[in-house]
């Protein structure tokens, strides 16, 4: 049972924009949420969070184009990415974080996005 899927890749040109939704198959409503993404041959890297609390973290590359959203009620995560530059290609995962209520890291399978120049 996959616990987490996104949505919302694709191919778009530099200066774009696109939002990514990742859904959970259970309650996110006590977790941190958040966004990586990776490159083939590089280690996954931190994008954004958001906890439970709403309070938001971002990586430094993406702050001030990127926001990460919850809506708890329909278990849904989103980012919006704008002004995309080619080097945000990537494949972008979810991550729901462990909770006390709900243990253990949970990742989605991902969606490409690729930005051309």
């Amino acid at each position: 049972q996959v616990e987490l899927v996104e949505h919302g890749g694709g191919a778009v040109q530099a200066g774009g924009s696109l939002l990514l939704s990742c859904i959970s198959h259970t309650t996110i409503s006590a977790n941190s949420m958040g966004w990586f993404r990776q490159v083939p041959g590089r280690e996954r890297e931190f994008v954004a969070q958001i906890t439970s609390a709403f309070g938001v973290t971002y990586a430094d590359i993406v702050k001030g184009r990127f926001t990460i959203s919850r809506d708890n009620a329909k278990k849904m995560t989103y980012l919006q990415m704008n002004n995309l530059k080619p080097e945000d290609t990537a494949k972008y995962y979810c991550k729901r974080y462990s909770s006390n209520s709900i243990p253990g890291d949970y990742w989605g399978l991902g969606t490409q996005v690729t930005v051309s120049s």
